[in-house]
């Protein structure tokens, strides 16, 4: 199968949330309507600061067994303690899964047949998922699935996988994520954000209905009363100079102030890099906008693969 590549993604880590209160804890810290979960499904979503800041942003999934929740390796441990701080007396374990299992991804046109043959299932609504005896896959949005496959198990299946398709690194599998305007929330970008700033309501990360949680009230007022001003669009930026998370951009517009943030950046198989970036509305709409300074590398403006809105 040609049209389809295979990753193993070791920058993913997993944490895990069992016991019967489980549900609630996460529905009422996370911005995320973890209360409509059922085992099969998932969600994306950020954990933010009572400021309406975001510390992370996350792939949250129900099993049988309970919650799991996906985000940068680098990020488990400080979001795992902090969660952990709020369960108090509820019925909550939290715990560090990224050991029992190995996060593998598959992309591509073939991607669906390739992980059917492999691992018997392949959901096909996104953000669906399907447990199999020894993995849990989850539909992406794109042509791509994660299979997350019990540790002992993984080696087994990663050759399977592989005698099909292409072995991809995991720098191709951000790329891949920035051009689906999937945002990813880094050390360097902690609490620089409130959800709608990276799209993350127009993913599906951002419940209105729901009830309270650590920034709601930030987050709805910025809705309801239309008070955006940034939001995150999807560009190229020339060069071999990889833009780092949190870099500053800068436009005409605001002068030497800055106009954005990036957010995520991975090499493009185009050129340059291909950056997912939080600017300034007019800023981008005028189209002039530089990484570094006034007289630095140009963005491109790319399309996003869904609708951006302007007028919350």
């Amino acid at each position: 199968m040609a049209n389809v590549s295979v990753y193993e993604l070791s920058q993913a880590a997993l944490v895990g949330f069992a016991g019967e209160d489980a549900q609630t804890f996460l529905h009422n810290q996370l911005s995320c309507d973890v209360a409509a979960l059922t085992p099969g499904r998932g969600t994306y979503g950020a954990y933010c600061t009572p400021k309406g800041r975001m510390l992370a942003s996350f792939l949250l999934w129900r099993s049988e067994q309970g919650f799991f929740m996906q985000l940068p390796s680098s990020l488990r441990e400080p979001i795992q303690k902090q969660l952990s701080k709020f369960i108090l007396r509820s019925k909550v374990k939290a715990s560090d899964a990224s050991g029992d299992w190995t996060v593998i991804g598959v992309a591509g046109k073939d991607a669906a047949a390739l992980v059917q043959r492999v691992g018997g299932q392949a959901p096909q609504n996104v953000h669906d998922v399907a447990h199999t005896q020894d993995a849990m896959v989850i539909r992406l949005p794109g042509e791509r699935y994660e299979l997350v496959v019990a540790r002992d198990k993984a080696p087994r299946i990663l050759e399977s996988l592989a005698a099909g398709a292409e072995k991809s690194g995991f720098e191709h599998w951000d790329w891949l994520d920035i051009r689906a305007g999937i945002p990813t929330i880094l050390p360097a970008t902690q609490e620089q954000f409130v959800p709608q700033m990276v799209n993350l309501d127009l993913i599906g990360g951002v419940s209105l209905t729901k009830g309270c949680y650590p920034g709601q009230e930030i987050v709805a007022r910025m809705h309801y009363r239309g008070t955006l001003k940034q939001r995150m669009v999807l560009a190229n930026i020339p060069g071999t100079d990889r833009p780092e998370p949190g870099a500053k951009l800068y436009s005409p517009t605001f002068g030497e102030q800055a106009c954005g943030t990036v957010v995520n950046a991975a090499r493009s198989p185009e050129g340059g890099y291909d950056v997912l970036a939080v600017i300034q509305i007019a800023s981008a709409e005028k189209g002039d906008v530089h990484w570094k300074s006034l007289d630095g590398p140009a963005l491109k403006f790319l399309p996003l693969p869904y609708k951006v809105t302007t007028d919350d």
